[in-house]
């Protein structure tokens, strides 16, 4: 099962990283400590929405583009429903 807390800490760093800035100049910036921000990119801590909204300014982002990139990834990893529909019933 994949976590949100992934997904969203996917997009940030890769955000970052297309921007050639630091974990320390983003955590600065967003005023989080450096060692949580490096949490919330590798998926181990899931960061409030003020917190994410934070971490979102500093990286000059919208908020609303992180959840857009997040829910096409989740849907890529949601297992489908399959159902199996008799055909022969009356």
């Amino acid at each position: 099962m994949e976590l949100l807390r992934s997904h969203i800490g996917q997009c940030l760093r890769a955000e970052r990283i297309s921007q050639s800035r630091t974990l320390r100049d983003v955590a600065k910036a967003a005023r989080v400590s450096l060692g949580y921000l490096s949490e919330v990119e590798r998926g181990q801590k899931e960061a409030s929405s003020e917190l994410l909204n934070a971490i979102c300014i500093a990286l000059d982002l919208s908020l609303s583009k992180v959840l857009v990139e997040v829910t096409a990834q989740v849907k890529l990893n949601e297992t489908p429903v399959l159902s199996v529909v008799d055909t022969n019933a009356a």
